[in-house]
């Protein structure tokens, strides 16, 4: 594969996610503060996108470095926070499930970057992370927020994560390595 390419493709895809996240129908309605605010996202998406395919090994402890090396991380993990902030439509709310996942997948070290077997990637933590984002999105539509049954949707949505991000992690363990 080639790298230049790679990098521009999760430069995309990251930055497609962080602008999702921030609600752009509600945000340009809004004041020129929120309009600067999702144009400050999309440049700071833009930078953090591109995984950090080195081999993991820190030169400091410090919270600047580790930031800098799991840039790509955060940048997920911020996106999924901004979008329960701005508290998206339905349909956008979707569209960043979907982005999310495939940013996910194509900045994995285990399938993509120089730390990826040889060989074909294998099919299965790609469909185990598809089943655990549409798990997690559609109990997250669920209409209970208000009501007792609340609680349990969530803790139906995490134990069906873990369960994925298991799965996931087991298929990792026994996966052949080369040598």
């Amino acid at each position: 594969m080639n790298p230049a390419v790679d990098r521009l493709t999760a430069r995309c895809l990251g930055t497609a996610l962080a602008v999702a996240a921030c609600n752009p129908p509600a945000a340009f309605r809004g004041p020129g503060l929120d309009k600067a605010l999702v144009v400050l996202v999309a440049a700071v998406a833009w930078w953090a996108a591109p995984m950090a395919d080195e081999r993991p090994v820190r030169a400091s402890l410090r919270w600047q470095a580790i930031a800098l090396h799991r840039r790509s991380t955060l940048l997920a993990g911020g996106s999924v926070v901004i979008a329960a902030v701005a508290d998206p439509p339905v349909w956008l709310a979707g569209c960043v499930t979907a982005l999310l996942l495939a940013y996910l997948l194509v900045t994995d070290p285990w399938t993509a970057g120089v730390t990826a077997p040889p060989g074909p990637r294998p099919l299965g933590p790609p469909l185990i992370a598809a089943a655990a984002c549409a798990i997690v999105f559609l109990l997250a539509q669920a209409p209970v927020a208000g009501t007792s049954w609340s609680r349990l949707p969530a803790a139906l949505a995490v134990a069906a994560t873990a369960v994925c991000l298991g799965l996931a992690l087991l298929r990792r363990g026994t996966a052949r390595r080369p040598g």
